[in-house]
């Protein structure tokens, strides 16, 4: 086992050798995510304290409320990675359409594109409730020294060469894999460095919680609705306990540590479900299969579903794996 007094910094440099593709850049930027992150938890944890809550007039390519801390936080990461010179496009959920680096070079050599959900669980922010930071990286398939396209972007989660999330919570932690496992750094704000904390992160096979918003039960799918009947009936280990936070990155990281599944299925609110594939479902799915979980759209596995547009929405299940077989069982045998 790692030594628990390893930085972030030290872990990537001894690690690089593992990656893919050992240039250094991915280690680069991966950098650059922590960079931008320490910036972003300095505000957020002084929300309260300054003129950085609260909404900030605009609406996303959602159709949802921008918060001050979702443009912040937006416009951090993308200074970040831009400055670092390290990625030829970014595609944000907080943007209409990809972002297209290119370097002072004419023959800049960036093979990298970041997809990022900036500050997901933002209308957390006002309650003081745990947020977070969802990234995925995928190594380009257009021409190296070319402008970006789509076609770099709308790439199968089975091809992400590295993912993570940063949780701002009652400690800031950085979680992330480059296919070899999944491990943990928590920030030790006295001096600003992360430091490994969770060395190769799993999630139990079984689980007893279960994370779905049960005020959206009537509009669930049959299969969904059965369930959660069966999460709440008294036999065996059961009844499971019911934990649902609202932010993404906080109920997924209290499930890999404890066990459990989180749900955001279709409904006859959202025909395709609400999250995103390419900004939180794939790199929540490669976390999750890294850290012996599972992830599923109910039916099919998250990563190798084909995106078709940067905003793509698909149903989600994801967490331990029996439960994650459990819930799919629910949904063939409603069918």
């Amino acid at each position: 086992m790692a030594n628990k007094k390893q930085t972030l910094g030290e872990f990537i440099i001894e690690n690089q050798a593992a990656f893919k593709y050992s240039s250094g850049e991915l280690s680069s930027l991966i950098n650059s995510i922590r960079l931008a992150a320490k910036v972003v938890n300095h505000e957020v944890n002084k929300a309260g304290l300054v003129d950085i809550i609260g909404a900030a007039g605009d609406v996303n390519i959602q159709g949802e409320d921008q918060q001050k801390l979702d443009v912040y936080a937006n416009e951090k990461f993308i200074q970040t990675l831009t400055n670092r010179n390290i990625v030829c496009g970014i595609a944000s959920e907080e943007e209409d359409d990809f972002i297209s680096i290119n370097s002072q070079d004419e023959n800049h050599q960036n093979k990298y594109v970041v997809l990022i959900d900036p500050l997901d669980g933002s209308s957390n922010i006002d309650v003081n409730v745990s947020v977070g930071t969802i990234f995925s990286i995928y190594r380009r398939v257009t021409p190296i020294g070319t402008p970006v396209t789509i076609e770099d972007f709308l790439q199968r989660g089975n091809q992400q060469v590295a993912a993570g999330y940063v949780v701002y919570g009652t400690s800031t932690m950085l979680v992330y894999t480059t296919g070899h496992g999944v491990n943990g750094f928590t920030l030790n704000p006295a001096i600003g460095t992360f430091y490994l904390s969770h060395p190769n992160m799993q999630f139990p096979e079984n689980g007893h919680i279960y994370s779905v918003n049960e005020g959206n039960y009537i509009h669930f799918p049959q299969g969904i609705k059965n369930y959660i009947k069966y999460c709440q009936k008294e036999e065996g280990d059961r009844p499971y306990t019911s934990r649902y936070i609202g932010s993404l990155v906080s109920d997924f990281h209290r499930n890999m540590i404890k066990g459990g599944v989180y749900l955001y299925p279709k409904s006859s609110l959202n025909s395709n479900g609400k999250l995103r594939l390419l900004y939180e479902c794939n790199p929540m799915a490669f976390l999750a299969e890294q850290a012996n979980g599972k992830a599923s759209d109910g039916f099919t596995r998250i990563l190798d579903i084909q995106p078709t547009e940067l905003h793509e929405r698909v149903p989600f299940v994801c967490g331990s794996k029996n439960m994650v077989e459990k819930v799919e069982e629910f949904m063939r045998d409603a069918q």
